[in-house]
């Protein structure tokens, strides 16, 4: 017995003291994807808790041995949560997760971990909202640097930098809009409302997107929805003065903590005839529709999505830019103003254009802890537009003179990998194009039949060099492959192309030759670029960018009536890549001077051989509709460089000033003459009163500045009239010369009139100010719409 009692003390000696018995647990806390060590993290074992360090060490010391859950929490990362036994000495390393509002496929909008040395404006979600009515075009010239290319008062396409068409990409949800290929002159068919925020990259340097995109890229990202069970949406109707119209926004979304998620847009807009100060403006009504639907299951490592969007538009084009004789094109080009005008309609008469654009991309990606993230997308678009011209008879105007159908398919892989000193994306990206242009318009084709292959492949490595700067450096390559089949003009072919391209030939019928031409380009592109940020207040960015791009089947085979510009253009096959040299520096300074300055510069620099320019060359008569200017495209040497520049003050909590302008100057080397269509100087500025407290009211004046482009170069054309007698002269119709600057002021203000329920009220050309736009194709045949006010009413929930 008393070696029993013995034993059972020495056991619950030992117990006793294995349940004294202490452990030190220690270890690190990382980020997933970079690795990156996190400052700050809190780790919680049962009663004992530690913080991270710089170096995203922590201890606790004396722990008892037993089983514990461990919590891991860090303010831009979600909880981590384990079960761990602690029976020794443990070293473990904690890796996190960021919220899913990392979760975008672009990583490009302002409050993303690195822009690098691209140069990047964002129009936020308040922008947006504000501004509902407005088609993207116009949106964005809120950025410095970005004005637009107009044909009328409904069509916009952006200029960034005095680059336009093929040379900026627009990104749909990571969709490039194929519609550039018709020419420039197609404005871009999205609806501003599917997205909350719009990122602007100015110049060359985003290889991801392209060699093509010398200009820029314009990536408009939709809503982020968060994880959580609920159901969301909102709601805006707009009334319109100017055209008498009206626009309607619906948005709704469910959403589930799982990640899952559904959600759907849809829109409709319709105005009348646009008013000028002075006059009516004769079949310039809109008629648009947009529908969006998504289903997405989405969590930080893995995710899918399916995305399908659909724009309807029907717009009339002014009537007086369509003319049928030579003598009355000339009256037009020249009257003060337009030769047709009527009462106010709804009617949308020809000519006209009828547009339909549809989306559908599938993607998915997958986040590996040590490879990175894989992230592969599928997408199909089908555009289909009708232009309706003013013809012979009343039966044949019912036939649309042009008639395009174009299909692409697109499929790109891309592949990310961040450390915390450098990180590393390398994608490809191959697609197949096929246009069709219907014959039975009884009409020249604007574009030809085509089958367009094409294929590119970038990598793209930026390092920290020091805590203070970093540095970047991308290539990437691309193929194009163009089938195409295309009748031409027997005369015009032995003139421009038998002796270089007789291998192209297919049959001659009488004055018109039948040919297949097989085109291929190839491109080479790079950059490489800097970002130095001594202090907090003081940031530089400086990229350069060696581009190179194909040239597209407008600027190779146009071959007639551009009617939404009332043109006709003429392609060039014998043009080769365009090729250049692009500068990019951009200074960002932060000053304590009351509430807070903040001035951005940015000064560029573009030189390039080839540069395919677009001029008017004579005109023409179409046999089927009129008289118009022709322009032709040709290759030159041309050099651009400007600035622009951004002012923000912070006056007071309430008060707030925003400022900015640019300046491009443009020279065609070749025939040492300014290069035509180069934005003017000009200056936008903003003083904003708000006031949370009040409601979230807030009223904003603004004023814009267009000075007059005093470099333009001389294509005037000499059109043949008659006089009295019959006898024939030539005169001499001026359309080079840029019309006056101009100074517009607008006025916005806004309010909560409920939680959910809010009121914006906005007058643009506040006084009916009569003004002419030098980048409006139609400037020579009326002014630019006058005084409009719209009022939005906008319920959230």
């Amino acid at each position: 017995m008393k070696l029993i009692y013995s034993l059972l003390l020495i056991l619950c000696g030992l117990a006793f003291t294995n349940a004294q018995k202490t452990y030190t647990v220690e270890g690190t806390v990382q980020d997933f994807h970079d690795k990156s060590k996190l400052e700050n993290a809190v780790v919680k074992i049962g009663d004992f808790t530690a913080k991270t360090d710089e170096k995203g060490k922590f201890s606790l010391n004396k722990v008892p041995a037993g089983t514990y859950i461990l919590i891991a929490k860090h303010p831009d990362c979600n909880d981590y949560t384990e079960n761990i036994g602690v029976t020794k000495d443990l070293h473990i390393t904690i890796t996190l997760e960021h919220h899913s509002h990392d979760i975008e496929t672009v990583t490009l909008h302002g409050s993303h971990k690195n822009n690098g040395s691209i140069v990047v404006k964002t129009l936020d979600k308040a922008t947006i909202s504000r501004n509902v009515t407005e088609n993207l075009g116009n949106l964005l010239t809120n950025i410095s640097g970005v004005n637009v290319l107009k044909t009328g008062n409904n069509i916009a396409k952006p200029v960034i930098h005095g680059l336009y068409g093929s040379r900026v990409s627009i990104l749909n949800d990571g969709v490039k809009l194929a519609e550039q290929e018709w020419g420039v002159e197609h404005a871009p068919n999205v609806d501003v409302n599917n997205f909350e925020h719009i990122d602007v990259i100015k110049g060359a340097s985003a290889l991801k997107y392209g060699s093509g995109a010398i200009g820029g890229v314009v990536v408009l990202e939709p809503q982020v929805l968060p994880k959580k069970d609920t159901i969301m949406g909102a709601v805006s109707l707009s009334g319109i003065s100017n055209g008498r119209g009206a626009s309607l926004n619906v948005k709704l979304a469910k959403t589930w903590e799982n990640g899952w998620a559904i959600k759907t847009n849809g829109s409709f807009k319709k105005l009348g005839d646009l008013q000028a100060p002075n006059y009516g403006l004769m079949n310039t009504g809109v008629q648009s529709s947009g529908f969006n639907f998504g289903v997405q299951k989405l969590t930080f490592n893995s995710g899918i999505s399916f995305d399908y969007y659909l724009t309807n538009s029907s717009i009339g084009i002014l009537r007086s830019s369509h003319t049928g004789s030579a003598e009355d094109m000339a009256e037009a080009l020249t009257s003060k103003e337009p030769l047709y005008q009527r009462n106010f309609s709804y009617d949308i008469d020809n000519p006209r254009q009828d547009i339909e654009h549809h989306i559908a991309k599938i993607s998915a990606y997958q986040r590996f802890e040590n490879f990175g993230k894989i992230t592969a997308t599928f997408s199909f678009q089908y555009n289909h537009r009708k232009e309706y011209d003013i013809r012979r008879t009343e039966e044949l105007s019912k036939t649309p003179g042009l008639d395009l159908e174009l299909i692409t398919n697109d499929f790109n892989v891309n592949h990310l990998i961040e450390r915390t000193k450098w990180n590393l994306e390398t994608g490809i990206n191959g697609g197949y194009q096929n246009n069709y242009s219907n014959p039975d318009t009884e009409a020249r084709r604007l574009v030809p039949n085509y089958d367009r292959f094409y294929g590119g492949a970038y990598s793209v490595f930026k390092y920290k060099l020091t805590p203070k700067l970093d540095a970047e450096a991308g290539v990437r390559y691309d193929f194009d492959r163009y089938e195409v089949t295309k009748w031409y003009d027997l005369s015009d072919w032995n003139n421009s192309y038998a002796a270089d391209f007789s291998n192209f030939v297919v049959r001659i019928n009488q004055n018109r030759i039948l040919t297949k031409p097989k085109l291929n380009y190839n491109n080479f592109s790079g950059n490489v670029g800097f970002t130095y940020h001594p202090t907090n207040n003081f940031n530089l960015r400086l990229n350069y960018a060696r581009v190179s791009r194909s040239p597209n089947v407008a600027e190779l085979f146009a071959d007639g009536l551009h009617h939404s510009a009332a043109i006709i253009e003429k392609g060039d096959m014998n043009i080769k890549n365009e090729t250049g040299n692009q500068f990019n520096l951009v200074a960002d300074a932060k000053f304590n001077v009351l509430g807070g300055l903040n001035i951005s510069v940015n000064p560029y620099l573009f030189y390039t051989k080839n540069f395919i320019n677009e001029v008017p060359i004579g005109y023409s008569n179409t046999q089927w509709g009129g008289d118009f200017v022709v322009y032709g495209y040709q290759q030159i040497d041309a050099k651009m460089y400007g600035v622009d520049l951004d002012v923000a003050l912070k006056i007071n909590d309430n008060l707030s000033y925003k400022g900015s302008g640019s300046y491009v100057y443009g020279q065609d080397l070749t025939h040492d003459v300014p290069l035509i269509m180069m934005m003017p100087a000009n200056f936008n500025n903003s003083l904003e009163f708000s006031k949370k407290e009040w409601r979230n009211f807030y009223v904003n004046v603004s004023n814009t500045t267009v000075l007059k482009q005093t470099r333009f170069p001389v294509y005037n054309i000499f059109v043949r009239r008659y006089d009295t007698d019959g006898n024939p002269y030539k005169q001499e119709v001026d359309i080079s010369t840029p019309p006056k600057g101009y100074s517009l002021w607008n006025l916005q203000a806004g309010v909560n009139l409920t939680k959910n329920f809010g009121v914006d009220f906005s007058v643009r050309n506040v006084f009916d100010s009569a003004y002419r736009d030098y980048l409006n194709r139609l400037r020579f045949f009326s002014d630019e719409m006058g005084r409009n006010f719209i009022l939005t009413l906008k319920y959230q929930f």
